[in-house]
């Protein structure tokens, strides 16, 4: 980074942690990749890794906000959780790995990575649980997206936008997200990720759309030929190959789009004098399942539909990770106890069960579906929703809480997506689905 007077200086202390994290990374460096490590050197290089670790914990818990500040020029310079971590790998060298550093982890098989990503994790945690630089990431992660602001002008004049994985229409003041990932039952993953996020900034932006529907599309996969699917979660081919980031997808995706259907997406010139935010109601139709990430979809809409054969699941503790954001927002729902059984018991919940109806709204006869979409939309695009809804997630949501949450989600995540446990359930899976 070229040096700037105008730039805060680096925090008293640097120097001599980031020598000390020199010397831990030079005792890594010099032995085998990780796959080809012994027993012995395997424990070398954790040994390695936690004292390193342990040196940045300290580090930011005194250093935070001027590390913050310094990459965001006194936090007038918005940052988006990639341009964050590349600004710190390259004004803290040893802080969160380099571009090099990860790029060479994504050649790599989960299994077979070095774990750069819970040093992310450790500096993300810190940023989060700041008072000060948290809500200061957690509004930037509000704007739209560029590739949002490009597609805006054609998505406005034509009401069609068809991504890879989404499709979007506006018909008659509603814009409907069809998720069409048919080939993987709308396993998410980074391409995914980027292509939500795309369009839910396309349909908050959009001043012709009042209300928004989340659906999956039909599927080819053979088990569910042409039948809707809503979603499996997330894609543990992709994890298990290594192609699920801390950065790209884990957090992307719970500060991004998911964070943009609670809170509405920032500026672009699109938010009147009184609101800091453009917001509107969410619709979820659920054909077939909601597994995993796709029942955390469902906990931030305003009303949630399902047909009558589907069901709803979280099995956070059978796939080794942390359900994002939904140990925050489930039990809001559906109080503590059965919250408990969904995430630590893999407890799956017919649409039929009484249970189910604390998530879902209204279940109906599949034939119905689209019709009961019709009558909520309807529903939903009275003028007084927006500033209800807006009161309801402020009691519901208070942004420090949830805040404080995914500032814990950053490092256990990161954990546990290099959990040996995890590495071997994403192996099996994908094994058996070869």
């Amino acid at each position: 980074m070229t040096a700037d007077p105008r730039r805060p200086s680096a925090p008293g202390g640097w120097a001599a942690t980031g020598a000390a994290l020199a010397r831990a990374e030079e005792k890594i460096a010099a032995l085998p990749p990780p796959e080809a490590r012994s027993p012995a050197q395997r424990t070398r290089a954790a040994g390695a890794r936690d004292e390193a670790r342990a040196l940045r914990t300290a580090f930011l818990a005194t250093h935070v906000d001027a590390v913050y500040d310094r990459l965001t020029d006194g936090r007038t310079t918005p940052l988006r959780l990639a341009d964050l971590v590349h600004a710190a790998a390259v004004a803290y060298p040893g802080l969160v790995p380099t571009a090099g550093q990860l790029a060479a982890e994504r050649d790599r098989l989960q299994a077979d990575k070095e774990g750069h990503e819970i040093d992310q994790g450790i500096f993300l945690r810190a940023v989060l649980a700041s008072p000060v630089a948290g809500p200061h990431l957690l509004d930037t992660m509000l704007r739209p997206t560029p590739r949002a602001l490009e597609l805006l002008p054609g998505f406005t004049e034509t009401g069609l936008v068809d991504t890879r994985s989404v499709r979007l229409e506006r018909r008659d003041g509603a814009a409907y997200l069809t998720m069409h990932r048919d080939d993987c039952l709308n396993a998410e993953d980074e391409q995914q990720v980027d292509d939500m996020e795309t369009a839910v900034d396309l349909a908050l932006l959009d001043p012709g759309v009042r209300v928004a529907v989340l659906r999956g599309g039909e599927m080819t996969h053979p088990r569910y030929r042409g039948r809707r699917v809503f979603s499996a979660g997330i894609n543990l081919k992709s994890l298990h190959a290594g192609g699920i980031s801390l950065v790209g997808f884990l957090l992307r995706r719970e500060l991004g789009y998911i964070h943009k259907i609670v809170r509405g997406v920032r500026g672009a010139g699109g938010a009147p004098w009184h609101a800091r935010t453009v917001e509107k109601p969410w619709i979820a139709a659920v054909d077939t399942f909601a597994i995993g990430g796709g029942m955390q979809l469902l906990l931030v809409c305003d009303h949630v539909l399902a047909a009558s054969d589907a069901y709803v699941s979280l099995p956070a503790a059978r796939e080794g990770i942390v359900p994002g954001a939904g140990n925050f927002r489930l039990g809001r729902h559906t109080g503590p106890r059965i919250s408990r059984q969904v995430i630590l018991q893999d407890r799956r919940l017919p649409a039929t069960d009484p249970d189910a109806r604390l998530v879902l709204d209204e279940v109906v006869e599949p034939a119905r579906m689209d019709d009961a979409i019709t009558a909520a939309v309807d529903r939903l695009g009275g003028p007084a929703v927006v500033p209800n809804r807006h009161m309801l997630n402020l009691a519901e949501e208070p942004a420090d809480e949830f805040r404080r949450y995914m500032a814990e989600f950053a490092l256990q995540q990161a954990l546990r997506i290099h959990g040996a446990d995890v590495v071997g359930k994403a192996g099996r899976f994908t094994r058996r689905s070869a």
